[in-house]
């Protein structure tokens, strides 16, 4: 009896997290009492507008110091690139990164893409401009790491996918998708050159309508991150019962980073804390869908403990 109602849940869940327009301001994020906030300097850029070209960073030509110096030669540049779940949780990782490594940051994501969308080539076809392309925005930033998160786009929104849907083709979707995940791995190292990206490509959480989708979604991210000597950041991991890494649950129990920073362990009497909201499995914002793109407003479990994966990940390499 459930089926109906969650299903009622994926369209709304869909269509509000893809539509509307990608080049709107987001609103200012509520500061993170468990990351110290910091004054943006000339090192660290964070991108406001999806559809606006990136400010590339810049890097002070004179340390003051040689501690200066060496912060500042370990100081990795880091590219965000994303759907809807890199758009509500572009703040927050920017501010851990920059808070843990001291990263130069700028973010792209655009609700409703996958990974063809950010492929040099597609033209009209695609949800992102050529500015934002993964390949020229390497070129543009030059970064040491590109962080792909994408929840893999299975409903034919993005008009790249030619429409192949997981429901109709699964067998044509996952070649596909593995195909466009080479193509992007071989655009963003080539823009690289000599200085080739390290990708960093997120796994995703459990999906309560396809779970074995998401099962070989997170498989095919592996297996292209192996083959290329990049990374993986189990960020799915993390929003999914311990013991059962693919059952998709709303509440689970708090961690011990959540007790000690109490606005992330939302229940405390119950020892839990909620990823997601009743109207919405998909995504970990706390608060309402709307239908203008943006990075959530709120604090949410669910995007820190995503964010702080992608940041341990990230500093476990740097240098």
């Amino acid at each position: 009896m459930r089926r109906p109602w969650i299903v009622g849940v994926l369209l709304a869940g869909l269509l509000l997290g893809a539509c509307g327009d990608p080049a709107s301001g987001p609103e200012q994020s509520p500061p993170d009492p468990a990351l110290p906030t910091a004054a943006p300097s000339p090192t660290t850029t964070t991108r406001q507008r999806p559809a606006a070209s990136p400010t590339t960073p810049t890097t002070p030509t004179t340390p003051t110091t040689p501690t200066t110096a060496d912060a500042a030669a370990k100081a990795p540049t880091v590219l965000y690139l994303g759907d809807s779940l890199a758009m509500e949780g572009q703040k927050v990782l920017g501010q851990s990164l920059r808070e843990q490594v001291n990263a130069r940051y700028t973010s792209a994501p655009y609700s409703g893409t996958t990974l063809c969308d950010y492929l040099e080539g597609t033209g009209e076809r695609s949800l992102v401009p050529p500015a934002d392309k993964a390949a020229a925005l390497v070129r543009s930033l030059r970064p040491d790491f590109v962080v792909l998160q994408f929840w893999g786009n299975s409903w034919g929104y993005t008009p790249c996918m030619d429409g192949i849907t997981y429901d109709k083709e699964p067998a044509t979707y996952f070649k596909r998708y593995a195909a466009d995940m080479r193509r992007l791995t071989e655009q963003i190292a080539d823009a690289g050159g000599a200085r080739r990206p390290r990708i960093v490509w997120v796994s995703q959480g459990p999906d309560p309508i396809t779970p074995e989708r998401i099962r070989t979604v997170n498989a095919l991210y592996a297996a292209r991150a192996a083959a290329s000597h990049d990374l993986v950041a189990d960020a799915g991991r993390t929003v999914s019962p311990a013991t059962a890494r693919y059952t998709w649950a709303q509440y689970l129990p708090c961690t011990a980073y959540e007790h000690d920073h109490a606005s992330y362990c939302t229940e405390p009497g119950r020892d839990r804390t909620a990823l997601h909201r009743d109207d919405d499995y998909l995504h970990f914002c706390l608060a309402p869908a709307t239908s203008t793109p943006k990075p959530c407003p709120v604090r949410s479990p669910g995007i820190a403990r995503i964010t702080r994966e992608i940041t341990r990940v990230i500093a476990d390499h740097v240098g």
